[in-house]
Formats: C-alpha cells, sequence, structure tokens
C-alpha cells in the first residue's frame, strides 16, 4: 500500500483537531477532580458551583467533545495519508471544523451559565436552554461534514483504481462514520423535533420514553465511535510500532463490518428497568448486543497473533519469548497495550450491563460509571494517548525525544494506577447500591451512605492520581507541538502479511453491509417505537435545572 506525504495545509487541520482535544483534557480532567473529591463529603465545591454542572460539564467535554475532535482529526490524517486529500475537501474540512467548534462553545457557555446542567445524556423532562441543544447540535453537524469528506475521499480513490482493494484503514475509517452517520440521526430526530421545540416554548410537554429511546438508539454507537478509532491503531498501526506486520487483512475488516451490524440496534439494553417497553424486544436487543463479543474477540486474537508472529520471525522460540521482547520501553506501544488489558474487564463488565437479569443489581448505580472509565477513559484513551505521542511530533515537524518517551512511560503508569484505584472503588460502591449521577454528600448520612462514603474516598484517591497523569500528558503534548527537537517522526502504518489469503472482495459490497445494517435496525426500533408513540403516558412536564440549591 503506497503511503501519501501530509501537506503543511493539512497537517494544520488535523492539528487543530488535537488542540481542542487537550484543552478539552485539562477542562474535563480538572471537573472530573472536583466531582470524587465532592463526593467525599469533605469538600465544597468553590464559588457556589453546583455539582451537576460539573457533573455536566466533565460529561459534555470528555464523553463528547474530546472524544469527538480527537477522532475526527486522527481519521482525517489517516484518509490522507492513505487515500489522500483535495483542497476543496480540505476547505469542507476546515468548515466541520469551525461548525463543531462553536457548537461546542454554545453549549459550554450554557453549562457554565448553570442554564445546561443536563449531564451528557442531556434526559428529559430535565430541560436546559435551547442554545444548548443547537450547541451539540452543530457538533453533530460538524461531524456530517467530516463524513460527507470521509466518504468522498474513498469514493475517489475507487475510482481511479477501479478493481483494486481499499487501504484498510480507509476502510475502516469509512464503517466508523456510515455508523456514527447512522446512529446521530436518532439524536437529531430527538432533538431537532422534540427536545428543541419544547426547550423554545412551543410543546408545553414531552415523551420522556421517546426521547430516551431515542437517545440510546445513539448512544450506544457512540461507545463504538469511541472503540474503533482505537482498533484501528491496534490492527494498523501497533503492528508497525513493534516491527511487525498486519496478521489478516480480512479479519480486521469483517471485525469492523460486524461492528457495523451490531452495534446500532442494541440501544434497548440501557433501558431494561424502564416500563414501556416489551420485553420481548428487550430481550431481542439483547441478544443482538451479546452478538458484539464475536468481533471483540477476534480483534484480541488477531492482535496477540500479531505479537507472536512478529516474535517468532526475530527468532524468539520459547513459549513466551515473544512477549518478553516486546517494546515495552516504547510508550508507542506500552499506552495502547495497557488500554487493551484494561478493556478485559471492562468488557466483562459490559456483558453484565447488558445481561437482562444482572443489569437489575448494577443498573443506575456508580458501577455504570466505572465500567465507562475502564472502556472509553482507559482503552480508549490510553491508546489516543499512544497515538499522540507520533501523531503529533509528525504533524508538527519534530521528534519524539527519549526523554518525553520516559515521560510519557510514567503517565500511563500513573493513568493506570488511578484508574484501577478509582473504578475499582466505583465497581464496588456500585454493588452496594450507590447511585450513579448522584453527589453522595447531599443526602443526611445513615449507615448505607457510610458505607459508599468509604469507597468514594478510594474514588477520590484514585482521581487525584488521574488528574495528575493529565496534566502530565497534557506537559508532553505541549512539550512535543512546541519544543520538541525539529525532524521527522514515523507516520507508522503497518502493511499486510506477505503471504496472507487474499481479502475476500465481498466484505467492500456497501449496499450489502448497510442495507443488513438497516434492516436490523428496522427490525429492531420499528414496532417497539410505534408501540411507544400510540401507548406512552401523557407527555412530561419541564423539570429545569439548577436543581438543590
Amino acid at each position: 500500500m503506497q503511503e501519501l506525504p501530509l501537506s503543511k495545509k493539512e497537517k494544520k487541520l488535523y492539528m487543530s483537531f488535537m488542540y481542542v482535544t487537550y484543552v478539552s483534557l485539562l477542562i474535563g480532567g480538572l471537573m472530573g477532580l472536583l466531582q470524587v473529591l465532592q463526593r467525599t463529603g469533605k469538600v465544597t465545591l468553590p464559588f457556589g458551583i453546583d455539582y451537576y454542572q460539573v457533573l455536566t460539564v466533565h460529561g459534555v467535554i470528555l464523553g463528547l467533545v474530546l472524544t469527538t475532535f480527537f477522532i475526527i482529526g486522527f481519521q482525517f490524517s489517516l484518509m490522507g495519508k492513505t487515500v489522500g486529500i483535495t483542497d476543496k475537501q480540505l476547505k469542507f474540512g476546515w468548515v466541520s471544523f469551525w461548525v463543531m467548534l462553536i457548537g461546542t462553545i454554545l453549549a459550554a457557555t450554557m453549562i457554565l451559565l448553570g442554564q445546561g446542567s443536563v449531564l451528557y445524556t442531556f434526559y428529559t423532562p430535565l430541560r436546559a436552554h435551547p442554545i444548548f441543544y443547537i450547541g451539540l447540535t452543530l457538533v453533530i453537524v460538524g461531524t456530517w461534514i467530516a463524513a460527507t469528506i470521509n466518504f468522498r475521499q474513498l469514493y475517489l480513490w475507487k475510482k481511479e483504481h477501479k478493481g483494486q482493494k481499499s487501504p484498510l484503514l480507509a476502510f475502516m475509517v469509512t464503517i466508523n462514520m456510515i455508523m456514527w452517520f447512522i446512529a446521530t440521526l436518532g439524536l437529531a430526530v430527538s432533538v431537532l423535533f422534540h427536545i428543541l421545540p419544547w426547550s423554545l416554548g412551543y410543546k408545553a410537554t414531552i415523551n420522556v420514553l421517546l426521547t430516551r429511546t431515542l437517545f440510546w438508539y445513539f448512544g450506544h454507537p457512540l461507545v463504538y465511535f469511541w472503540l474503533l478509532p482505537a482498533y484501528m491503531a491496534w490492527y494498523a498501526i501497533i503492528p508497525k510500532v513493534i516491527g511487525g506486520k498486519i496478521f489478516s487483512d480480512g479479519l480486521a475488516r469483517l471485525s469492523f463490518v460486524l461492528f457495523l451490524m451490531f452495534s446500532i440496534p442494541v440501544g434497548f439494553h440501557h433501558q431494561l428497568t424502564e416500563p414501556g417497553i416489551d420485553p420481548m424486544w428487550k430481550f431481542i436487543q439483547v441478544t443482538l448486543t451479546m452478538m458484539v463479543v464475536v468481533p471483540t474477540l477476534m480483534t484480541a486474537f488477531s492482535l496477540f497473533a500479531t505479537f507472536e508472529t512478529t516474535g517468532r520471525k526475530k527468532g524468539y522460540t520459547s513459549l513466551f519469548g515473544w512477549f518478553k521482547k516486546l517494546p515495552w520501553k516504547d510508550v508507542r506501544f506500552f499506552a495502547p497495550f495497557v488500554g487493551m488489558l484494561f478493556f478485559i474487564p471492562g468488557g466483562i463488565g459490559g456483558i453484565i450491563n447488558a445481561s437482562h437479569q444482572l443489569n437489575t443489581v448494577v443498573h443506575n448505580t456508580v458501577w455504570i460509571t466505572g465500567h465507562f472509565h475502564l472502556t472509553v477513559a482507559t482503552a480508549v484513551m490510553l491508546t489516543f494517548f499512544g497515538v499522540t505521542y507520533w501523531l503529533v511530533p509528525h504533524l508538527r515537524g519534530r521528534t519524539l525525544t527519549p526523554s518525553i518517551n520516559r515521560l510519557g512511560m510514567i503517565q500511563t503508569i500513573l493513568w493506570a494506577i488511578g484508574m484501577f484505584v478509582m473504578s475499582a472503588g466505583m465497581h464496588i460502591a456500585g454493588l452496594l447500591g450507590a447511585p450513579r449521577r448522584s453527589a453522595f454528600s447531599m443526602y443526611d448520612g445513615g449507615d448505607q451512605v457510610s458505607t459508599w462514603i468509604g469507597y468514594q474516598i478510594a474514588q477520590a484517591v484514585g482521581g487525584t492520581i488521574l488528574f495528575i497523569a493529565i496534566l502530565l500528558m497534557v506537559y508532553a503534548f505541549i512539550k512535543l507541538t512546541f519544543f520538541a527537537p525539529h525532524g521527522e517522526e514515523e507516520y507508522p502504518i503497518a502493511q499486510e502479511e506477505d503471504d496472507a489469503p487474499p481479502t475476500p472482495k465481498i466484505l467492500e459490497n456497501w449496499k450489502l453491509w448497510i442495507g443488513i445494517t438497516v434492516a436490523l435496525i428496522l427490525f429492531a426500533y420499528t414496532i417497539p417505537v410505534i408501540d411507544i408513540i400510540q401507548h406512552s403516558p401523557p407527555g412530561s412536564e419541564p423539570f429545569d435545572w439548577p436543581i438543590g440549591r
């Protein structure tokens, strides 16, 4: 596969997304620290700041803004490197960036003014200022512009290379953006036709169950929108970093196709305790949810097959000699690998969350928060950090120095320790019934709350360590961006094994896979959504924030 050089204009665009990413990391991380400290009951938020205001900033800035800006910027660079980008597409790339940034500023402004403290899920009947919803809508529209550019990039490449297999990373980006576009349609319908008119005062009431259902139609594939870019790095970047090749191009493509099909029609497993949804449809969507275990295990097999075959080719013949000789002192490998390890308990927790019976134990407890911190906040974020250590110097014409590499190793270890302590406290407190999305200190006490507070102190310790790791990461980003020595840092894209079997052409039959995905969605949602519309209770009156003052 031919790799294309990135022009200065391209690099400037891609770096703009990285700047927003790391400003968001610092702000969102600080909000997370304030949360865990306040929930101990020993710390009071300064300046009369409301807890739910801080909670919303943390969720929106880290869960939506940081991840989306990093993913769009990273994927733009992958597409530019593999299939190229035209000057016209580059101009629209800037349109995408500015629309997303303006939307972010609008939403953040309303949150900071105390008129958007509705958490990152913005569940109705909680009601924020209309500008909050307009801002989030603009962020989504910006990603649609980016998706259109990515689709056009691959289309032009295929047009010029008729009959050729598309570059693996371009294929993966296209899958992710197709999934994202289909998923965000549910969010667009919810906001534009229900929540925004209601927030503007044109509707007196709102159908709570319908808006929650539309959110989780989007909310679960959001998890895979976070995860698949990490998988891109695991499948096609890490092999080059360790001196190897991609184990199987076909296996990688098949896993992404399966994620596309089984990531969207599964939102009901977030609503298992909610009345108004027929249990049969909940069971069907739980079954579909479990199907994502298949591509996940395929990925685990492919990764460790890559590790072993690379080690064997280097001459390590003992049972685990290849494992010992992996580049453990290279942060480009070490950070994503630690993320992979954390994804194991994170995946197990995901199976528990999606199980019809087990979910009743942990639903709406802080266990769920601990689960998200193992998956997106560790598996995904550590991979993004590992990518940052080579992507930023490549875009800035600088080098990853040994001192920054050592700093990255320390930062990764601190992140792992902090997340282990904090998420363990969350999981245990959740099993004891501690609620999520709530400030424990607002309760009047009692033996149960005292037990929760004990584990909350553990969360505060872990959260403090994590914030130190965030400061180190932001410092490393600044060093790599402005102060590292000038030079050329490799953009590590792995090639396929020389003797790999040919990739089946059917994997690039876009009409087939998109058609199956749409069919699954229609099967899983049409009847229950019609039932929700026809039989929902009377619409709910708005419940405006802030509360608890």
